[in-house]
């Protein structure tokens, strides 16, 4: 049994989006390509011909990774996440032993973002994060040694 994929309704709704447009869009223009390529003749010096061919293994073992993810997909849904505790799906104020603010959401693992705070909840920092409550302070093994967070504030967006 696969493992469950917890992920926002964004989250999701991004995952079948671009399996809809690998699908419906960019599958069959590569197919029409492939096509007009092989019609040309000679297949075996063809780069069109070649590249095309390459391109759609691509897309189909894209589309295969995407249908297993979104298969094993949990939904969840952040907005009935309440509470003073952090959860899935939970944007979460802390600040570090310099006094430096830092935002992060904690997502699933095909949300993740880093540049833009939306961390995975499988990774060091997002476990250390859950079930934590305000004013819990962790230690968390970053790049560069070791550093703690407290958490000053917990929101459900």
């Amino acid at each position: 049994m696969a493992e469950k994929n917890y992920i926002t309704r964004p989250g999701y709704t991004r995952l079948l989006g671009e399996l809809t447009e690998l699908a419906t869009v960019e599958r069959p223009k590569v197919v029409r390509e492939v096509s007009d390529a092989a019609a040309e003749g000679d297949r075996s010096e063809n780069a069109a011909y070649i590249y095309g061919k390459k391109r759609l293994r691509e897309i189909d073992r894209r589309m295969r990774f995407l249908q297993k993810r979104i298969d094993a997909a949990e939904v969840v849904d952040v907005k009935q996440q309440r509470g003073k505790r952090v959860f899935f799906g939970a944007t979460v104020e802390v600040e570090d032993d310099d006094g430096q603010v830092l935002n992060y959401q904690i997502v699933g693992v095909d949300e993740v973002e880093a540049g833009h705070g939306r961390i995975s909840w499988k990774s060091p920092i997002g476990k250390a994060l859950l079930s934590k409550k305000i004013g819990d302070s962790v230690v968390v093994k970053w790049h560069a040694g070791e550093r703690e967070l407290t958490i000053v504030d917990i929101r459900y967006e």
